[in-house]
């Protein structure tokens, strides 16, 4: 049995659709689908899920939403002419907008979680409605009836241990299974959507809850890339990477995969294919629990902008007990969660992404540590680019970090900050934001080949 996702572009007009029914149907394996509400169609195109959003914000400052509804409406029709549908789905689609839109506003993030939820939770409808259409025998599920619970935070949400034990049950139900992806219900009977890219998410539950011998996740891409495309052109095709290697890719800004996602289906043991709607031939990425290191010690080279450290310096800190849960403290204080937290005997610098907080917080923090922590030094340093030098077989060979830092050296990218985790299956460099393309294309040209620059 599989479970199969499709991405927003992947169901973004009648005519993806089509291609999502050919590649469902010509593999009986393919028991449930999951999908994504409908997302860009084109450039400067904007997704259901954000004009969704957009809407319930209107309503919440007791604007007319009747604009935004009626855009939403719009796509859901659209797409249903274009596949010849009955119109009483849309009728169906804007009675569903219409309830939510009235619904109680007096807790205004779960009243945007319900309204947004509504993107996936109506293309659902529609796509099932579709292949009955074609004569497929095909069942939209609502997931609470499935079971899928999940923790009552909004926009955040945590799948609950016992949906697996209920979602199970699927696997006897006859036909195929379109389930909507991104949301799941409180023991309460509330909806409540994971983070943004959140199907991957549902897709992943699900193959854990199934038992599934596959989890496919189809997209608009024909793999995972060792580097972004859009810094090296045409770079190596990943034809096969680990678990971790590709979380650790995902955190630090590899888009093609939530980087939540993966954990449900790692727990299970089940293999992740990512394939190309728009290509379905294409072999793809695995990602696998194990795999032969066989094509050197790095495997991809990620990257992303918005984060700053704050540097904290005080001399014999290293002797000082309880410093820095102290310094985690005042942050916490604050609502910040930090990334990483590089140190020496006398100084310690503590990253964060920079749009948690504004000047006058960061005045607040430099006071706090002054004065509490009587340090000798505090700094904020902003426009830092962290880049993930990831690879299973670094732990295998000698010299990785050398070469790294070599690369960049000759590229003259200054490192602002060295990272390497425990596992050593990834190190971490920070760079200024305007080093960032010249300093990744420099570690592909190390580790891979000569760049063909963009």
């Amino acid at each position: 049995m599989k479970v199969v996702k499709f991405g927003g572009s992947s169901l973004a007009s009648g005519k993806q659709i089509e291609k999502v029914f050919q590649i469902v149907t010509s593999d009986s394996e393919r028991k449930i689908v999951v999908v994504s509400a409908p997302g860009k169609r084109f450039a400067g195109d904007q997704k259901v899920t954000d004009l969704l959003i957009e809407c319930a914000e209107r309503c919440l400052l007791k604007q007319n939403p009747l604009e935004m509804l009626a855009a939403v409406i719009q796509r859901y029709a659209t797409i249903a002419e274009e596949l010849n549908l009955s119109s009483e789905i849309i009728t169906e689609i804007q009675a569903d907008l219409e309830e939510r839109l009235n619904g109680d506003r007096s807790k205004p993030e779960r009243f945007i979680d319900r309204v947004k939820a509504s993107g996936e939770d109506n293309h659902a409808k529609l796509v099932a409605a579709f292949f009955q259409e074609k004569g497929v025998e095909a069942y939209y599920v609502d997931p609470r009836v499935a079971g899928l619970v999940v923790s009552d935070e909004p926009g955040n949400a945590q799948v609950l241990p016992e949906s697996y034990e209920r979602l199970y049950s699927l696997r006897e139900r006859d036909g195929l299974l379109i389930f909507p992806g991104f949301f799941g219900y409180s023991k309460e009977g509330e909806v409540f959507t994971f983070s943004r890219s959140g199907s991957d998410i549902t897709g992943s539950i699900l193959a854990n809850g199934v038992k599934a011998d596959l989890y496919e996740n189809f997209t608009d891409v024909d793999a995972v890339y060792s580097v972004n495309p859009f810094i090296v052109k045409k770079p190596k095709e990943i034809k096969e990477i680990t678990y971790r290697e590709m979380r650790e890719l995902s955190y630090a800004g590899f888009t093609v995969l939530h980087d939540e996602a993966l954990v449900p289906a790692f727990r299970a043991g089940i293999p992740v294919q990512i394939k190309n709607t728009n290509n379905p031939s294409a072999a793809g990425t695995r990602i696998v629990n194990e795999r032969d290191n066989t094509n050197g010690p790095v495997i991809g080279i990620a990257s992303a902008q918005g984060f700053c450290s704050i540097y904290v310096s005080k001399y014999l800190m290293n002797r000082e007990i309880g410093f820095g849960r102290k310094l985690l403290s005042i942050l916490e204080e604050f609502g910040l969660s930090y990334e990483h937290t590089p140190s020496g005997i006398d100084d310690i610098s503590i990253i964060l992404r920079e749009n948690q907080f504004d000047k006058e917080m960061e005045g607040k923090i430099t006071r706090r540590i002054k004065l509490e922590l009587h340090a000798d030094e505090v700094k904020f340093e902003h426009g830092l680019a962290l880049i993930m030098v990831v690879g299973e077989g670094m732990r295998h060979n000698v010299g990785t970090m050398a070469r790294a830092s070599k690369a960049l050296s000759r590229a003259i990218v200054n490192i602002e900050m060295i990272n390497q985790g425990s596992s050593e299956v990834s190190m971490m460099f920070g760079v200024k934001e305007v080093d960032e393309k010249k300093a990744v294309q420099a570690l592909y040209e190390e580790f891979f080949f000569p760049v063909v620059t963009v």
